[in-house]
């Protein structure tokens, strides 16, 4: 068991103040109301007095790839996420690509973040905005409510290393999953009652909080639909599943859901029944952690490498770039030049930059990297392939702070003693640290699209609640309205 070593490593993390390693922290819970929050999952952290960020003297280790290595380094086995599905330990003098070390780092079952780390915050009894003075007072009854809820843990078990995050389901529940269902009912009273019922599946359902939410408004509003509904969770958390399964409570006769839900406790990716009925899928908040490629550019070629990852016998990390495309990503790169007219590339700086970058000797002749959503493609052909008369219903950050460099890069995390910091790379202790990415979907929706066939539309989050949710219920005494104006870095794509 690691977890004295990983403790050792997190105080370290913690320890002192220093510039070097880690990115200037949020704003702390008590902002300005007006202010426009760019979310990731986590409650910004308070900081001590005098202190205007939270950082740490903590250096990452040097991921320079020892080339006097590469011969041991060329025994290694290559091995990818699915093959370690069944290792109950880190792997170690091993070969993969980078969204394999991403996959694995977030969801093995025996040691991924998403399997063993992650607790979702549950607020208890929904908020009740209309008391509420301002946005800013929603802000400090949600601080002492996390408070109150991790207090809560820590009497049952404490745990320094406690991976604690929030999603808006549960923040603005039941009034957001309440607007996702009035999509829903209205979506298929149009095209599909009273010929097909109500099939929904949800991916990744968390805590089962939008899943109650949807099934109690078509129960108490829509009668009729409610009893043409079928809902079918596909969950690959163990312990989520589990969690889903106890907040069904009783039978549909006595004021439950359980006669009405199926919970596939497997991978998306490991989905292989057919589906020919219209249905309606959501992805919410999913996109931001399928795993990325990355890819870097020869500045004078222009000739793509793409990432891999090293790990040697003592568990050290090293990245280096291969001129070799696995098959995955060069069918991601075709597709996205088939479809997309323009989006953010490497090679696009100025040559001025591109100079400046040259004089730096450590630098070398490659480009910044670029993190491609190659897992979020292979998802579109599940499906196509699984669910050709879909809906998709998805909502995810469209930018994010904090990232690591490169371009569309990800926020890489981690909390220790209930304090949220970033690092700057991706290759991290496994299972330990959130890697989320900001979904582009000024490149998602075409991709969607091509692969599909299917027409989507985008809406930021606000003008997506404006038409959908019932407002007048989220607005305070001065006229504030949290689940508006909170996420306004994130977007809403349906099918159309």
């Amino acid at each position: 068991m690691d977890s004295p070593l990983v403790t050792q490593l997190f105080r370290q993390l913690f320890s002192y103040r220093a510039s070097q390693c880690v990115a200037q922290r949020a704003r702390p819970i008590v902002a300005s109301a007006r202010h426009a929050y760019i979310h990731r999952r986590g409650l910004a952290t308070r900081y001590r007095e005098g202190e205007t960020s939270r950082e740490s003297n903590w250096t990452p280790r040097v991921h320079r790839f020892p080339f006097e290595r590469a011969e041991e380094f060329d025994r290694y086995p290559t091995v990818t996420a699915d093959m370690l599905q069944g290792r109950k330990e880190r792997p170690r003098r091993v070969k993969m690509l980078l969204r394999d070390f991403i996959d694995d780092s977030l969801y093995n079952p025996h040691y991924g973040y998403f399997s063993k780390q992650v607790v979702i915050f549950s607020p208890g009894e929904p908020f009740d905005f209309n008391a509420m003075q301002s946005e800013h007072e929603f802000h400090q009854q949600l601080s002492r409510r996390y408070s109150d809820f991790e207090d809560a843990l820590d009497t049952q078990e404490p745990n320094d290393l406690r991976q604690l995050w929030h999603t808006p389901t549960e923040l603005f529940s039941p009034y957001y999953g309440e607007a996702i269902a009035r999509y829903l009912v209205q979506d298929y009273m149009l095209n599909y009652y009273p010929y097909h019922d109500l099939n929904i599946y949800e991916m990744g359902a968390g805590n089962g909080t939008m899943m109650l939410n949807i099934l109690d408004y078509i129960r108490d509003v829509h009668p009729e639909v409610y009893e043409r509904t079928k809902f079918k969770i596909i969950e690959i958390s163990d312990a989520l599943a589990t969690l889903q399964q106890q907040g069904l409570g009783h039978s549909t006769y006595a004021r439950g859901h359980s006669g009405k839900v199926d919970i596939v406790n497997r991978s998306i990716f490991d989905w292989n029944t057919y589906v020919s009925s219209p249905c309606y899928f959501l992805a919410l908040e999913v996109f931001d952690n399928f795993a990325h490629d990355a890819l870097k550019y020869d500045m004078t070629t222009a000739e793509p490498f793409q990432s891999r990852v090293v790990i040697d016998s003592r568990g050290e990390l090293f990245e280096y770039y291969s001129r070799e495309l696995d098959p995955v990503v060069q069918q991601f790169l075709e597709r996205r030049d088939a479809s997309c007219r323009d989006y953010p590339h490497p090679l696009q700086a100025s040559s001025l930059m591109q100079n400046m970058r040259s004089l730096f000797p450590l630098q070398g002749s490659l480009s910044i990297p670029e993190y491609i959503p190659t897992r979020l493609m292979q998802f579109f052909y599940v499906l196509y392939h699984y669910f050709p008369r879909h809906k998709l219903i998805s909502s995810d950050f469209n930018k994010l702070s904090d990232t690591v460099e490169g371009i569309n890069a990800p926020v890489v995390q981690t909390r220790f003693k209930r304090q949220m910091i970033p690092v700057s790379t991706p290759l991290v202790h496994q299972g330990y640290f959130d890697i989320l990415f900001p979904t582009d979907f000024g490149v998602v929706e075409p991709l969607y699209t091509a692969i599909t066939g299917r027409f989507s539309r985008t809406y930021s989050h606000e003008d997506f609640m404006l038409g959908r949710a019932d407002i007048t219920e989220t607005q305070t005494k001065n006229g504030e309205n949290p689940l508006l104006g909170w996420y306004k870095n994130a977007s809403v794509m349906i099918t159309i």
